[in-house]
């Protein structure tokens, strides 16, 4: 039996790869070099990022199949991803599809072989049609973002291979929040899928301007008058862009051979709590490693002053309290981008979604969706639920709920939390009451 951090930490192929291309889950999850990853903090203690056990779900299942209790399957067109979707609970209505060169398997993608990602709470697979591996980028509960390939050759035995650091030179900056984590990028794509990176780029979550989201991608769904970048070509400058052409997409058969994918969908429900979840997970890992580094250094700073060995610094306090702080600031939706009209999908995803619960006596739940004027009907992210969330250290997570009672009963009436209205604040916290563990021993 191996231990779930040893799953062979062999250096990854793709970090031959041309300087610009990023490298796992690129293509969604994209990003131009920023750091050097190699000096980062989270690769010392109390962090040790890539050392330290890990218990995110794909090593979990790595770990099953390794002492038999579970076997994948290979299916003929798609390999192992049918097979591995089903083992992780990963639903295959929440497929969207990128055409951009900007991944591990560049050579594999194009507008005419768009690459697959498939997601839930805490995993996201990517799988390009006759690819080496399928990708999968995976949220530890203390670790944050990790990273693996599984090989699609059915010759071999099933094995996740965990990337050592190079998936890191673009998941580890200030687009993830300066933690290894996720984002959701929109570019200017050419015929080939290549992205035109002297146009510029954007990263994309729920505050993201419509028009600026999903350069690509491809766009399947509904939104009226409002515009994004999906479906599009670029095939002359940036201002020439023609938004017009790819808006209100029901189906894709026009742009590709959809009956080589899962589904013929690349749902913009799907894509829009993809872009809310990526960041929320890594305002939760960033308050994590920076509440741990804190406490790390104040208490190392204990012994050299002779003070109590539990003494946390005022300055370790400050640092915690602003985690805290922009943590709930990606929960409650701060500064989402007012929609102007309605969004509908074209799969089951959104009634999926929100069938997972949990509801309250009134059937009302965090996950329902507005898609009217928002993305969420009651603005307080699903993600409160997560194992993210319950494993963040109990200094900043004490803080995040004092916090958040505070906002919900009308206490704080503080500026940055205005577009909760009082009915609003009261449904979120009569839900969170009802379903949450932190909030049933609260009194109304």
């Amino acid at each position: 039996m191996i231990s779930r951090h040893h799953i062979d930490p062999e250096p990854m192929p793709f970090l031959i790869a041309p300087a610009w291309v990023c490298t796992v889950f690129a293509a969604a999850l994209f990003l131009l070099p920023a750091t050097v990853w190699a000096q980062a903090d989270f690769e010392r203690p109390p962090i040790d990022y890539l050392n330290a056990e890990v218990h995110d779900p794909v090593a979990e299942l790595a770990q099953r199949i390794e002492e038999g209790t579970l076997e994948l399957e290979s299916d003929p067109e798609f390999g192992y991803l049918p097979s591995v979707l089903n083992a992780l609970d990963i639903p295959r209505s929440s497929q969207t599809l990128v055409f951009s060169k900007t991944s591990l398997q560049l050579h594999r993608i194009s507008p005419r072989r768009p690459r697959a990602l498939y997601f839930n709470d805490d995993v996201y697979v990517g799988y390009c049609q006759n690819g080496d591996v399928l990708e999968f980028a995976s949220t530890d509960p203390k670790q944050g973002a990790i990273f693996y390939t599984l090989s699609q050759d059915d010759g071999e035995e099933p094995k996740f291979v965990r990337d050592r650091g190079g998936c890191l030179s673009c998941h580890a900056s200030s687009r993830t929040q300066n933690v290894p984590g996720f984002l959701v990028r929109s570019v200017f794509a050419d015929a080939a899928g290549r992205p035109k990176l002297g146009s510029g780029t954007f990263t994309t979550d729920h505050t993201s301007q419509f028009e600026e989201r999903w350069g690509g991608w491809y766009v399947t769904g509904n939104h009226g008058s409002m515009r994004h970048m999906g479906n599009v070509i670029c095939s002359g400058e940036p201002h020439e862009f023609d938004r017009e052409s790819g808006a209100n997409q029901t189906g894709l058969d026009s742009y590709f051979r959809t009956s080589s994918y899962l589904t013929p969908h690349s749902d913009i429900v799907a894509l829009m709590v993809l872009e809310h979840q990526t960041q929320m997970h890594n305002a939760l890992t960033a308050a994590n490693f920076e509440t741990r580094q804190a406490l790390h250094q104040s208490f190392q700073m204990n012994e050299l002053l002779e003070r109590p060995k539990d003494f946390i610094s005022e300055s370790a306090n400050r640092r915690i309290d602003s985690s805290a702080d922009r943590v709930l600031r990606y929960l409650l939706m701060c500064d989402e981008f007012p929609l102007t009209d309605a969004v509908a999908g074209t799969s089951s995803f959104a009634e999926g979604f929100q069938a997972m619960g949990p509801k309250d006596d009134q059937q009302r739940s965090l996950r329902d969706l507005d898609l009217e004027t928002r993305l969420f009907r009651y603005p307080c992210s699903y993600l409160i639920y997560s194992d993210s969330f319950h494993g963040l250290p109990e200094e900043v997570r004490k803080r995040v709920l004092e916090k958040l009672n505070s906002i919900l009963n009308g206490e704080d009436q503080s500026e940055t939390y205005q577009h909760l209205s009082s009915d609003m604040r009261k449904d979120i916290l009569q839900i969170l009451r009802a379903t949450h563990p932190d909030f049933q021993s609260s009194s109304e």
